[in-house]
Protein backbone atom coordinates (compact mmCIF):
# COMPACT_ATOMS: atom_id res chain seq x y z
CA UNK A 1 0.00 0.00 0.00
CA UNK A 2 1.60 3.26 -1.18
CA UNK A 3 -0.48 5.63 0.93
CA UNK A 4 -2.54 5.15 4.04
CA UNK A 5 -4.88 7.33 6.05
CA UNK A 6 -4.75 4.91 8.97
CA UNK A 7 -2.89 5.94 12.12
CA UNK A 8 -0.76 2.88 12.88
CA UNK A 9 1.42 2.27 15.97
CA UNK A 10 4.54 3.49 14.12
CA UNK A 11 3.61 5.93 11.39
CA UNK A 12 6.77 5.36 9.34
CA UNK A 13 6.71 1.55 9.53
CA UNK A 14 5.53 -0.93 6.91
CA UNK A 15 2.85 -3.36 8.08
CA UNK A 16 1.95 -6.46 6.04
CA UNK A 17 -1.73 -6.76 5.15
CA UNK A 18 -3.30 -9.87 6.68
CA UNK A 19 -5.62 -11.81 4.38
CA UNK A 20 -6.92 -14.65 6.56
CA UNK A 21 -6.17 -16.92 9.52
CA UNK A 22 -6.57 -20.60 10.28
CA UNK A 23 -5.90 -21.96 13.76
CA UNK A 24 -2.53 -20.72 15.03
CA UNK A 25 -1.47 -19.43 11.60
CA UNK A 26 -2.03 -16.12 9.81
CA UNK A 27 -1.46 -15.42 6.10
CA UNK A 28 -0.80 -12.05 4.49
CA UNK A 29 -1.81 -10.89 1.03
CA UNK A 30 1.57 -11.97 -0.33
CA UNK A 31 0.87 -15.52 0.86
CA UNK A 32 3.42 -15.44 3.70
CA UNK A 33 2.60 -17.63 6.71
CA UNK A 34 3.02 -16.49 10.32
CA UNK A 35 2.73 -18.66 13.43
CA UNK A 36 0.83 -16.49 15.92
CA UNK A 37 2.92 -17.26 19.00
CA UNK A 38 1.49 -14.30 20.92
CA UNK A 39 -2.22 -14.72 20.10
CA UNK A 40 -1.97 -11.19 18.70
CA UNK A 41 -1.86 -9.28 21.99
CA UNK A 42 -2.51 -12.42 24.10
CA UNK A 43 -6.07 -12.32 22.76
CA UNK A 44 -6.76 -14.98 20.10
CA UNK A 45 -7.12 -17.73 22.72
CA UNK A 46 -8.87 -20.25 20.45
CA UNK A 47 -7.04 -19.41 17.23
CA UNK A 48 -8.28 -17.90 14.00
CA UNK A 49 -11.11 -18.82 11.67
CA UNK A 50 -13.11 -21.02 14.05
CA UNK A 51 -16.33 -21.89 12.21
CA UNK A 52 -18.51 -22.20 15.33
CA UNK A 53 -17.73 -18.61 16.32
CA UNK A 54 -18.28 -17.30 12.81
CA UNK A 55 -21.66 -19.04 12.74
CA UNK A 56 -22.64 -17.55 16.12
CA UNK A 57 -21.71 -14.08 14.83
CA UNK A 58 -23.87 -14.60 11.77
CA UNK A 59 -26.85 -15.92 13.72
CA UNK A 60 -26.84 -13.00 16.18
CA UNK A 61 -26.39 -10.45 13.39
CA UNK A 62 -29.52 -11.79 11.71
CA UNK A 63 -31.47 -10.96 14.90
CA UNK A 64 -30.04 -7.73 16.32
CA UNK A 65 -26.48 -6.46 16.81
CA UNK A 66 -27.08 -3.48 19.07
CA UNK A 67 -29.43 -2.35 21.79
CA UNK A 68 -28.66 0.29 24.40
CA UNK A 69 -28.24 -1.13 27.90
CA UNK A 70 -30.33 1.64 29.50
CA UNK A 71 -33.28 0.60 27.36
CA UNK A 72 -33.03 -3.17 26.92
CA UNK A 73 -31.24 -6.31 27.95
CA UNK A 74 -30.71 -9.22 25.53
CA UNK A 75 -30.73 -12.98 25.62
CA UNK A 76 -27.06 -13.04 24.62
CA UNK A 77 -26.00 -10.75 27.49
CA UNK A 78 -28.08 -12.61 30.08
CA UNK A 79 -26.78 -16.01 28.98
CA UNK A 80 -23.18 -14.78 28.97
CA UNK A 81 -23.45 -13.35 32.49
CA UNK A 82 -24.88 -16.65 33.73
CA UNK A 83 -22.17 -18.65 31.95
CA UNK A 84 -19.40 -16.59 33.53
CA UNK A 85 -20.98 -16.83 36.99
CA UNK A 86 -21.07 -20.62 36.65
CA UNK A 87 -17.44 -20.76 35.53
CA UNK A 88 -15.96 -18.28 38.03
CA UNK A 89 -14.76 -19.15 41.53
CA UNK A 90 -16.64 -18.27 44.71
CA UNK A 91 -19.46 -15.74 44.57
CA UNK A 92 -18.18 -13.72 41.60
CA UNK A 93 -21.66 -13.74 40.15
CA UNK A 94 -22.15 -10.29 38.66
CA UNK A 95 -20.84 -9.11 35.26
CA UNK A 96 -20.60 -5.53 33.99
CA UNK A 97 -19.85 -5.81 30.26
CA UNK A 98 -17.66 -3.23 28.53
CA UNK A 99 -15.53 -3.15 25.38
CA UNK A 100 -11.86 -3.29 26.36
CA UNK A 101 -9.51 -4.22 29.18
CA UNK A 102 -8.88 -0.55 29.97
CA UNK A 103 -12.61 -0.01 30.41
CA UNK A 104 -12.82 -3.15 32.56
CA UNK A 105 -10.11 -2.05 35.01
CA UNK A 106 -11.56 1.48 35.21
CA UNK A 107 -15.00 0.04 35.88
CA UNK A 108 -13.50 -2.20 38.58
CA UNK A 109 -11.87 0.85 40.16
CA UNK A 110 -15.16 2.80 40.10
CA UNK A 111 -17.09 -0.10 41.61
CA UNK A 112 -14.53 -0.42 44.42
CA UNK A 113 -14.85 3.28 45.28
CA UNK A 114 -18.65 3.22 45.01
CA UNK A 115 -18.81 0.15 47.28
CA UNK A 116 -17.32 2.14 50.15
CA UNK A 117 -19.50 5.18 49.38
CA UNK A 118 -22.63 3.00 49.53
CA UNK A 119 -21.43 1.86 52.97
CA UNK A 120 -21.21 5.51 54.05
CA UNK A 121 -17.41 5.80 53.80
CA UNK A 122 -16.44 8.70 51.53
CA UNK A 123 -12.68 8.83 52.18
CA UNK A 124 -11.69 5.56 50.49
CA UNK A 125 -10.79 6.81 47.01
CA UNK A 126 -7.25 5.59 46.33
CA UNK A 127 -6.47 2.38 44.44
CA UNK A 128 -2.96 1.09 45.14
CA UNK A 129 -0.96 -0.90 42.61
CA UNK A 130 2.55 -2.14 41.85
CA UNK A 131 5.38 -0.82 39.74
CA UNK A 132 5.98 -2.87 36.57
CA UNK A 133 2.26 -3.27 36.01
CA UNK A 134 -0.07 -2.36 33.18
CA UNK A 135 -3.82 -1.94 33.62
CA UNK A 136 -4.77 0.01 30.50
CA UNK A 137 -4.24 3.16 28.46
CA UNK A 138 -7.21 5.35 29.51
CA UNK A 139 -6.34 7.90 32.19
CA UNK A 140 -7.88 6.03 35.11
CA UNK A 141 -6.37 2.71 34.06
CA UNK A 142 -3.01 4.37 33.34
CA UNK A 143 -3.06 5.96 36.80
CA UNK A 144 -3.20 2.45 38.26
CA UNK A 145 -0.42 1.26 35.94
CA UNK A 146 3.20 1.12 37.04
CA UNK A 147 4.47 1.11 33.45
CA UNK A 148 6.88 4.06 33.48
CA UNK A 149 7.25 4.21 29.71
CA UNK A 150 3.53 4.48 29.05
CA UNK A 151 2.97 6.91 31.95
CA UNK A 152 5.73 9.33 30.93
CA UNK A 153 3.82 11.65 28.55
CA UNK A 154 0.83 12.02 30.87
CA UNK A 155 2.35 12.28 34.36
CA UNK A 156 0.60 15.61 35.19
CA UNK A 157 -2.79 13.99 34.54
CA UNK A 158 -2.22 10.78 36.50
CA UNK A 159 -2.69 9.68 40.10
CA UNK A 160 0.30 8.24 41.98
CA UNK A 161 -1.25 4.80 42.57
CA UNK A 162 1.78 2.49 41.94
CA UNK A 163 3.50 2.09 45.31
CA UNK A 164 5.21 -1.31 45.80
CA UNK A 165 7.70 -3.59 44.05
CA UNK A 166 6.42 -6.48 41.93
CA UNK A 167 7.24 -10.08 42.93
CA UNK A 168 10.19 -10.03 40.52
CA UNK A 169 12.24 -12.93 41.86
CA UNK A 170 14.77 -12.82 39.00
CA UNK A 171 15.70 -9.29 40.10
CA UNK A 172 14.68 -9.27 43.75
CA UNK A 173 15.20 -5.74 45.16
CA UNK A 174 16.23 -7.35 48.45
CA UNK A 175 18.64 -9.77 46.71
CA UNK A 176 16.98 -12.72 48.45
CA UNK A 177 15.18 -15.88 47.33
CA UNK A 178 11.70 -17.17 48.19
CA UNK A 179 10.57 -18.40 50.60
CA UNK A 180 13.60 -17.44 52.75
CA UNK A 181 12.94 -13.80 51.77
CA UNK A 182 9.84 -13.81 53.96
CA UNK A 183 7.90 -12.33 51.03
CA UNK A 184 9.15 -8.84 51.78
CA UNK A 185 7.76 -7.51 48.48
CA UNK A 186 4.25 -8.55 49.59
CA UNK A 187 4.68 -7.10 53.08
CA UNK A 188 5.62 -3.75 51.49
CA UNK A 189 1.88 -3.32 50.95
CA UNK A 190 1.20 -3.18 54.68
CA UNK A 191 3.91 -0.55 55.17
CA UNK A 192 2.43 1.62 52.44
CA UNK A 193 -1.10 1.20 53.83
CA UNK A 194 0.06 2.43 57.23
CA UNK A 195 1.73 5.46 55.64
CA UNK A 196 -1.27 6.46 53.52
CA UNK A 197 -3.95 5.32 55.97
CA UNK A 198 -6.38 2.51 55.29
CA UNK A 199 -9.23 5.00 55.63
CA UNK A 200 -8.08 6.50 52.29
CA UNK A 201 -7.62 3.29 50.30
CA UNK A 202 -10.45 1.60 48.42
CA UNK A 203 -8.59 -1.25 46.72
CA UNK A 204 -5.34 -2.85 45.61
CA UNK A 205 -5.08 -4.04 41.99
CA UNK A 206 -2.63 -6.58 40.56
CA UNK A 207 -2.12 -8.79 37.52
CA UNK A 208 -1.78 -12.40 38.76
CA UNK A 209 0.97 -12.91 36.15
CA UNK A 210 2.45 -9.61 34.98
CA UNK A 211 2.13 -9.26 31.22
CA UNK A 212 3.34 -6.40 29.04
CA UNK A 213 5.08 -4.58 31.90
CA UNK A 214 7.07 -7.56 33.17
CA UNK A 215 7.34 -10.42 30.69
CA UNK A 216 5.24 -13.00 32.60
CA UNK A 217 6.62 -12.25 36.09
CA UNK A 218 5.08 -15.02 38.20
CA UNK A 219 4.99 -14.77 42.00
CA UNK A 220 6.19 -17.48 44.40
CA UNK A 221 3.73 -19.75 46.18
CA UNK A 222 2.47 -17.68 49.14
CA UNK A 223 2.64 -14.19 47.64
CA UNK A 224 -1.06 -13.69 46.91
CA UNK A 225 -2.15 -15.34 50.13
CA UNK A 226 -0.19 -12.68 52.02
CA UNK A 227 -1.46 -9.86 49.77
CA UNK A 228 -5.10 -10.92 50.30
CA UNK A 229 -4.63 -11.25 54.06
CA UNK A 230 -3.19 -7.73 54.23
CA UNK A 231 -6.07 -6.34 52.15
CA UNK A 232 -8.68 -8.08 54.32
CA UNK A 233 -7.03 -6.97 57.54
CA UNK A 234 -7.18 -3.32 56.46
CA UNK A 235 -10.63 -3.34 54.80
CA UNK A 236 -9.20 -2.91 51.31
CA UNK A 237 -10.69 -4.68 48.29
CA UNK A 238 -8.51 -6.89 46.09
CA UNK A 239 -8.97 -6.38 42.34
CA UNK A 240 -7.42 -9.00 40.07
CA UNK A 241 -6.59 -7.70 36.61
CA UNK A 242 -7.16 -10.89 34.61
CA UNK A 243 -7.51 -9.15 31.25
CA UNK A 244 -4.58 -11.22 29.94
CA UNK A 245 -4.76 -14.24 32.21
CA UNK A 246 -8.50 -14.88 32.38
CA UNK A 247 -10.38 -17.57 30.47
CA UNK A 248 -7.78 -20.30 30.77
CA UNK A 249 -4.49 -18.67 29.81
CA UNK A 250 -2.68 -20.11 32.87
CA UNK A 251 -4.55 -23.43 33.00
CA UNK A 252 -7.52 -22.39 35.15
CA UNK A 253 -10.52 -20.18 34.36
CA UNK A 254 -8.95 -17.41 36.46
CA UNK A 255 -5.23 -17.28 37.18
CA UNK A 256 -5.99 -16.44 40.84
CA UNK A 257 -7.13 -20.03 41.25
CA UNK A 258 -3.48 -21.06 40.87
CA UNK A 259 -2.83 -19.48 44.28
CA UNK A 260 -6.20 -20.31 45.88
CA UNK A 261 -7.12 -16.65 46.22
CA UNK A 262 -10.58 -15.20 45.55
CA UNK A 263 -10.60 -11.53 44.49
CA UNK A 264 -13.41 -9.16 45.35
CA UNK A 265 -13.53 -7.81 41.78
CA UNK A 266 -11.98 -9.16 38.57
CA UNK A 267 -11.25 -7.36 35.30
CA UNK A 268 -11.63 -9.58 32.23
CA UNK A 269 -10.98 -8.99 28.53
CA UNK A 270 -8.85 -10.20 25.59
CA UNK A 271 -9.58 -13.96 25.62
CA UNK A 272 -13.17 -13.22 26.58
CA UNK A 273 -13.95 -12.48 22.93
CA UNK A 274 -10.81 -14.26 21.66
CA UNK A 275 -10.37 -11.51 19.06
CA UNK A 276 -13.68 -12.20 17.33
CA UNK A 277 -15.43 -9.20 18.91
CA UNK A 278 -14.46 -6.39 21.32
CA UNK A 279 -15.72 -7.28 24.78
CA UNK A 280 -14.49 -7.14 28.39
CA UNK A 281 -16.02 -7.17 31.83
CA UNK A 282 -15.76 -6.27 35.47
CA UNK A 283 -16.76 -9.34 37.47
CA UNK A 284 -18.10 -8.51 40.94
CA UNK A 285 -18.75 -10.67 44.00
CA UNK A 286 -22.09 -10.91 45.81
CA UNK A 287 -20.50 -9.32 48.88
CA UNK A 288 -19.46 -6.19 46.99
CA UNK A 289 -22.86 -5.89 45.31
CA UNK A 290 -24.80 -6.05 48.61
CA UNK A 291 -24.54 -2.38 49.68
CA UNK A 292 -25.09 -1.21 46.10
CA UNK A 293 -28.25 -3.32 45.79
CA UNK A 294 -29.43 -1.99 49.14
CA UNK A 295 -28.49 1.59 48.25
CA UNK A 296 -28.41 3.38 44.90
CA UNK A 297 -29.11 0.17 42.93
CA UNK A 298 -26.98 1.47 40.08
CA UNK A 299 -23.27 1.33 39.22
CA UNK A 300 -22.04 4.65 37.88
CA UNK A 301 -20.27 3.47 34.73
CA UNK A 302 -21.08 2.32 31.22
CA UNK A 303 -20.45 2.89 27.53
CA UNK A 304 -22.61 3.07 24.42
CA UNK A 305 -21.69 -0.45 23.29
CA UNK A 306 -21.63 -2.02 26.76
CA UNK A 307 -23.37 -5.43 26.76
CA UNK A 308 -24.25 -5.17 23.06
CA UNK A 309 -25.80 -8.48 21.94
CA UNK A 310 -23.39 -9.01 19.04
CA UNK A 311 -20.27 -9.07 21.22
CA UNK A 312 -22.04 -10.98 24.00
CA UNK A 313 -23.16 -13.70 21.56
CA UNK A 314 -19.58 -14.03 20.33
CA UNK A 315 -18.16 -14.29 23.86
CA UNK A 316 -20.78 -16.86 24.80
CA UNK A 317 -19.83 -18.92 21.75
CA UNK A 318 -16.14 -18.65 22.69
CA UNK A 319 -16.81 -19.90 26.24
CA UNK A 320 -18.98 -22.75 24.96
CA UNK A 321 -16.26 -23.70 22.46
CA UNK A 322 -13.63 -23.73 25.22
CA UNK A 323 -15.86 -25.89 27.43
CA UNK A 324 -16.99 -28.29 24.68
CA UNK A 325 -13.44 -28.94 23.49
CA UNK A 326 -12.01 -29.33 27.01
CA UNK A 327 -9.37 -26.70 26.24
CA UNK A 328 -8.47 -25.34 29.70
CA UNK A 329 -7.51 -28.69 31.32
CA UNK A 330 -4.92 -29.22 28.58
CA UNK A 331 -3.23 -25.83 28.98
CA UNK A 332 -0.97 -26.84 31.87
CA UNK A 333 0.64 -29.80 30.08
CA UNK A 334 1.06 -27.77 26.88
CA UNK A 335 2.61 -24.94 28.90
CA UNK A 336 5.08 -27.27 30.63
CA UNK A 337 6.01 -28.80 27.28
CA UNK A 338 6.59 -25.38 25.68
CA UNK A 339 8.41 -23.88 28.67
CA UNK A 340 10.76 -26.89 28.92
CA UNK A 341 11.66 -26.55 25.25
CA UNK A 342 12.29 -22.81 25.60
CA UNK A 343 14.38 -23.35 28.74
CA UNK A 344 16.63 -25.76 26.83
CA UNK A 345 17.50 -22.92 24.46
CA UNK A 346 19.34 -21.18 27.33
CA UNK A 347 22.30 -23.52 26.93
CA UNK A 348 22.61 -22.53 23.28
CA UNK A 349 21.88 -18.81 23.60
CA UNK A 350 23.52 -17.35 26.68
CA UNK A 351 21.67 -14.04 26.36
CA UNK A 352 18.45 -15.77 27.49
CA UNK A 353 18.59 -14.83 31.16
CA UNK A 354 15.26 -16.13 32.45
CA UNK A 355 12.36 -18.23 31.22
CA UNK A 356 9.25 -17.86 33.39
CA UNK A 357 5.49 -17.93 33.37
CA UNK A 358 2.48 -20.15 33.96
CA UNK A 359 0.44 -22.19 31.51
CA UNK A 360 0.65 -20.73 28.01
CA UNK A 361 1.85 -17.32 29.15
CA UNK A 362 5.62 -17.52 29.06
CA UNK A 363 8.18 -14.73 29.24
CA UNK A 364 11.82 -14.69 28.23
CA UNK A 365 14.15 -12.01 29.59
CA UNK A 366 17.38 -11.26 27.74
CA UNK A 367 20.63 -10.17 29.38
CA UNK A 368 24.07 -9.12 28.25
CA UNK A 369 25.75 -11.17 30.97
CA UNK A 370 24.16 -14.36 32.25
CA UNK A 371 25.89 -14.28 35.64
CA UNK A 372 25.57 -10.59 36.51
CA UNK A 373 22.16 -10.29 34.77
CA UNK A 374 23.33 -7.00 33.30
CA UNK A 375 20.89 -5.82 30.62
CA UNK A 376 21.79 -4.72 27.13
CA UNK A 377 22.11 -1.00 26.40
CA UNK A 378 18.76 0.63 25.66
CA UNK A 379 20.37 2.10 22.54
CA UNK A 380 20.67 -1.40 21.12
CA UNK A 381 16.87 -1.86 21.27
CA UNK A 382 17.08 -5.64 21.48
CA UNK A 383 13.39 -6.37 22.04
CA UNK A 384 12.11 -4.57 18.94
CA UNK A 385 14.92 -5.94 16.79
CA UNK A 386 14.17 -9.48 17.92
CA UNK A 387 10.43 -9.09 17.32
CA UNK A 388 11.08 -7.73 13.84
CA UNK A 389 13.47 -10.58 13.04
CA UNK A 390 10.94 -13.11 14.32
CA UNK A 391 8.23 -11.64 12.09
CA UNK A 392 10.53 -11.88 9.10
CA UNK A 393 10.98 -15.56 9.99
CA UNK A 394 7.20 -16.05 10.17
CA UNK A 395 6.82 -15.93 13.96
CA UNK A 396 4.80 -13.41 16.00
CA UNK A 397 5.96 -12.67 19.56
CA UNK A 398 5.00 -9.84 21.93
CA UNK A 399 7.20 -7.13 23.54
CA UNK A 400 7.39 -6.80 27.31
CA UNK A 401 9.11 -4.64 29.91
CA UNK A 402 12.00 -5.94 32.02
CA UNK A 403 14.92 -4.77 34.14
CA UNK A 404 15.09 -3.29 37.61
CA UNK A 405 12.92 -0.32 36.66
CA UNK A 406 10.85 -2.08 34.04
CA UNK A 407 12.44 0.02 31.30
CA UNK A 408 16.13 -0.88 31.24
CA UNK A 409 15.77 -4.52 30.21
CA UNK A 410 14.48 -6.65 27.34
CA UNK A 411 11.81 -9.35 27.32
CA UNK A 412 9.18 -10.95 25.12
CA UNK A 413 6.00 -12.91 25.75
CA UNK A 414 5.26 -16.20 24.04
CA UNK A 415 1.57 -16.96 24.49
CA UNK A 416 0.09 -18.91 21.57
CA UNK A 417 -3.61 -19.82 21.24
CA UNK A 418 -4.68 -22.32 23.89
CA UNK A 419 -5.69 -24.65 21.07
CA UNK A 420 -2.12 -25.10 19.86
CA UNK A 421 -1.03 -28.72 19.38
CA UNK A 422 2.30 -30.22 20.41
CA UNK A 423 3.26 -30.49 16.75
CA UNK A 424 2.57 -26.77 16.39
CA UNK A 425 4.54 -26.08 19.58
CA UNK A 426 7.47 -27.90 17.96
CA UNK A 427 7.05 -25.65 14.91
CA UNK A 428 6.93 -22.57 17.18
CA UNK A 429 10.14 -23.52 18.98
CA UNK A 430 11.88 -24.37 15.71
CA UNK A 431 11.00 -20.96 14.29
CA UNK A 432 12.04 -19.23 17.52
CA UNK A 433 15.36 -21.05 17.65
CA UNK A 434 16.00 -20.13 14.02
CA UNK A 435 15.16 -16.52 14.83
CA UNK A 436 17.59 -16.47 17.76
CA UNK A 437 20.33 -17.96 15.59
CA UNK A 438 19.85 -15.41 12.81
CA UNK A 439 19.49 -12.61 15.36
CA UNK A 440 22.79 -13.62 16.97
CA UNK A 441 24.60 -13.58 13.65
CA UNK A 442 23.02 -10.40 12.28
CA UNK A 443 22.75 -8.24 15.40
CA UNK A 444 24.15 -9.61 18.64
CA UNK A 445 27.77 -9.91 17.55
CA UNK A 446 27.78 -6.16 16.96
CA UNK A 447 25.73 -5.10 19.96
CA UNK A 448 28.63 -3.43 21.75
CA UNK A 449 29.69 -1.40 18.71
CA UNK A 450 26.16 -0.21 17.95
CA UNK A 451 25.47 0.81 21.54
CA UNK A 452 28.45 3.14 21.66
Amino acid sequence: MDQSNLIKPMLHAHYPVIDYGIGVYLYDTDGKEYLDASSGAITANIGHGVEEIIEAMHEQAKKVSFVYRSQFTSGAAEKLALKIAEAAIGDLNWSFFVNSGSEATETAMKIAIQYWQEKGIQTKTKVLSRWMSYHGITLGALSMSGHTGRRARFIPLLEDFPVIHPPYCYRCPYKLEAPECGYLCAHELETVIKRIGQENIAAFIAEPVIGAAGGAITPPKDYYRIIKEICDRHDILFIADEVMTGFGRTGTMLACEQWNVKPDIVALGKGMGAGYAPIAAALVSDEIMKPILAGSKSIMSGHTLSANPQSCAVSLAVLEYIEKNNIIPEVDSKGVYLQNKLTKLQSKFSFIGDVRGKGLMIGLEFVKDHLSREPFSRKFNLTQRLIQEAQEQGLLIYPAGAGKNGTDGDAVLIAPPLTITKREIDDLVKRFEGTLQIFTEKHLLFAEEEAE
